[in-house]
């Protein structure tokens, strides 16, 4: 079964059976549902949401379908047609919205596509709101216009120019300093939208720009997850170009990699640690990143003498911490980076323009800048799920078994030893239980993983 209803919204791949596939039925049906909502949030005469989406193949058909049903339900639409997710959030405060709606799949393959939704805030919805939509559509609650009280559809273009105006324009962003570094990057987008928003910001900076896959008609080149096995091409372009650095982004442009000037990954996990980094060299205050998010933050955060703060895993629950300690600067370790100097919402163009900041600040090659972070090391394993398992009680039994360390609970459980820490949760979206390690070497790191997955198994006979 390849539909996956959540809280955070739809997604599947294209075709097949309604109810199995995303299909048009359950598209419709979903954005009636989320219209529907969004006329429960503000009683007003008229509503408006914005929608855009990144270039896989299925986007138009999707997009229409959505933009359509909304119309139906007399809902204004500003059409952004080919856009980013970051876009998209910062467009629906600037069109003063009352929620927008992004189509993407993010990582997924080019089967994939999705419905991400939006409040009036341009950020994604919370899990109540979420359940509320769900509950729409499973009742097929939904009330349409009359004919005489259907909503436009308006296209907008320049959002994506305004964007990059709004991160040139922010204070920590040294456009003069950028462009007397001469730097030369090659861009590997995918061929979605990444390529229409990071090539444009980057001359806007003064940056060389080599462009790899930057022609967004969704036909994936690889792998879209910007992991370093799919970024092979982007680390040989980079050494070939003899250029400064490489960057990766998703087809929806919210998760950012780099690849130094020899062709190795910087590190997904160390994208937020170094922009971080340099916003606190700037300007202090909190940090916040997810449960499963490296260390180094904290290290960073600390050196900086300020105080760095842990939330639940997902965007929305890092935006909450991020709003609830007031931190400068929070994200995910997967390459997504939040600064609410700008917006609160992962955001690769940001991400990119800080980076830069802080290299033409150092005046040192990427290689370098690493090696001024502490090494952690990463796995990321999982074990399948038996209907009868009970997860809950598994992960209370490792809790009580190391009850004289340091335990979060706030989503799963997470065991902070001295020198390494393992998070054990159930995934949102697949019968699986997520365990996440880090330690200072990878075969410590490795090895943790596998001793817990072991405890798990022996717990559960």
């Amino acid at each position: 079964m390849t539909l996956i209803k959540s809280i955070s919204g739809i997604r599947g791949t294209i075709g097949g059976q309604v109810g199995d596939n995303l299909t048009p039925l359950d598209v419709v049906k979903f954005s009636a549902a989320y219209g529907q909502w969004i006329k429960t949030q503000r009683n007003k005469e008229h509503y408006k949401v914005v929608v855009g989406r990144d270039a896989r193949i299925s986007g138009d058909m999707v997009q229409s379908l959505v933009m359509q049903t909304l119309s139906g339900m007399g809902i204004h639409v500003v059409d952004l047609e080919l856009s980013t997710t970051p876009t998209v959030e910062m467009a629906v405060t600037m069109e003063n919205a009352d929620g927008g709606i992004i189509l993407t799949a993010s990582h997924n393959p080019k089967q994939w596509n999705a419905l991400k939704l939006l409040n009036k805030d341009g950020e994604f919805l919370n899990a109540e709101e979420g359940l509320q939509i769900l509950n729409f559509v499973e009742k097929e609650d939904f009330e349409f216009s009359d004919v005489d009280d259907l909503g436009k559809i308006t296209y907008h273009n320049a959002y994506i120019d305004l964007h990059i105006e709004e991160v040139l324009n922010l204070e920590l962003v040294d456009v003069d300093q950028i462009k007397d570094a001469k730097i030369k990057v090659v861009v590997d987008a995918v061929n979605s939208t990444g390529g229409i928003s990071i090539p444009p910001l980057l001359e806007m900076l003064g940056v060389e720009v080599v462009r790899l896959y930057c022609e967004p008609n969704g036909h994936f080149p690889h792998n879209p997850e910007p992991l370093a096995k799919h970024l092979t091409e982007l680390s040989h372009r980079v050494k070939e170009e003899n250029a400064d650095f490489g960057i990766a982004v998703d087809p929806d442009v919210d998760r950012l990699a780099f690849v130094d000037e020899k062709g190795e990954m910087f590190g997904e996990e160390y994208t937020l640690v170094s922009i971080a980094d340099y916003v606190l060299s700037r300007k202090k205050g909190a940090t916040v990143s997810n449960l499963s998010s490296s260390r180094a933050l904290r290290d960073v955060t600390e050196k900086h003498g300020c105080k760095y703060f842990a939330s639940a895993v997902g965007e929305v629950n890092v935006v909450a911490k991020m709003k609830e300690v007031n931190a400068v600067i929070g994200g995910e370790g997967n390459g997504g980076i939040i600064y609410p100097e700008l917006h609160y919402g992962r955001d690769s163009l940001v991400g990119v323009a800080l980076f830069l900041s802080l290299l033409s600040e150092k005046q040192i090659k990427v290689s370098e800048l690493r090696q001024t972070y502490t090494s952690y090391f990463m796995t990321k394993e999982k074990i399948e799920l038996t209907p009868e398992l009970n997860v809950d009680a598994l992960l209370n039994k490792i809790q009580e078994n190391y009850k004289e360390e340091d335990i979060t609970t706030i989503d799963g459980v997470k065991i902070d030893f001295e020198t390494n820490w393992v998070h054990l949760r159930k995934s949102n979206t697949e019968p699986i239980v997520r365990i996440y390690t880090e330690a200072k070497s990878q075969e410590e790191a490795d090895a943790l993983a596998k001793r817990f997955i072991t405890e798990l198994e022996e717990l559960s006979k």
